[in-house]
């Protein structure tokens, strides 16, 4: 990278004192491996401590005449969420030069790979690709869990089809916001010959309320993997969509 190239600011959802399990800065610190001498700024939406609106202010005061964008905001989501990408939105366009917002992290075959991962730590999965024989105990079938909204539920529509060539498996996607599709989809692996279903949150961890997922599990007597959290292919997709950004503003410049 250039030694001017604009900061790469990671927005987490909720606040720092929020974030035990340290999500946001595993992730910066993975990022910061594929984009080095890139400057990799941690800011979270809510609170003041590590606020993001703070992560877009300049280091120094700017030169006169100075047009080019100082950052570029990529959101620690896998797919759109309204009331944060609102938000967003309208920090990014406070400073006197707007930063720049990055895509989602998803859809992307690394979803995919994270979430074999995470099942694969749960017990629920082999840890190498199936080489077409199923490879979850007692014929168990996976649910895909996408955050609330429709196009969430597409992106990790994309996610399942892709772990169930992983897998070998019948894998389905459902939405947190939509009840009705979360049996529609334990009631279609049951059809297609899953004794009991398991869990996959296709979400990083932050946007969520992880006890949602905790009363889902018992509800269903399904096991749950841990949602993705810091998981490598997670800061890879964060230096990804940083890169876009630049491709994309370079090509319109």
């Amino acid at each position: 990278m250039a030694s001017d190239a604009p900061a790469l600011v990671i927005a987490v959802p909720g606040r720092a004192q929020a974030d035990s399990a340290e999500i946001g800065p595993q992730v910066a610190a993975t990022t910061g491996l594929s984009c080095p001498g890139v400057d990799i700024r941690l800011g979270y939406l809510e609170g003041n401590e590590l606020a993001l609106s703070e992560c877009l202010l300049p280091d120094g005061p700017l030169a006169d005449g100075q047009d080019q964008f100082p950052c570029v905001i990529v959101p620690l989501l896998l797919s759109p969420n309204s009331a944060i990408d609102g938000r967003l939105r309208q920090l990014a366009a406070v400073p006197a030069i707007p930063a720049v917002l990055a895509a989602h992290l998803g859809p992307h075959p690394l979803v995919a790979e994270a979430l074999h991962a995470r099942l694969a730590e749960a017990g629920l999965a082999r840890s190498a690709r199936s080489a077409g024989l199923s490879i979850a105990a007692d014929s168990r079938g996976v649910v895909v869990l996408a955050d609330v909204g429709e196009q969430a539920e597409s992106a990790a529509g994309v996610a399942a089809v892709l772990l169930a060539s992983r897998l070998s498996v019948p894998v389905v996607p459902a939405s947190l916001g939509d009840p009705a599709s979360i049996v529609d989809a334990v009631n279609r692996l049951s059809e297609s010959g899953a004794a009991r279903p398991v869990l996959a949150p296709c979400l990083i961890g932050p946007e969520t309320n992880l006890s949602v997922l905790e009363d889902l599990a018992a509800a269903l007597g399904a096991p749950c993997a841990p949602t993705l959290g810091a998981h490598q292919a997670i800061g890879q997709l964060v230096a990804i969509r940083y890169g876009a950004a630049l491709a994309s503003l370079s090509l319109a410049g």
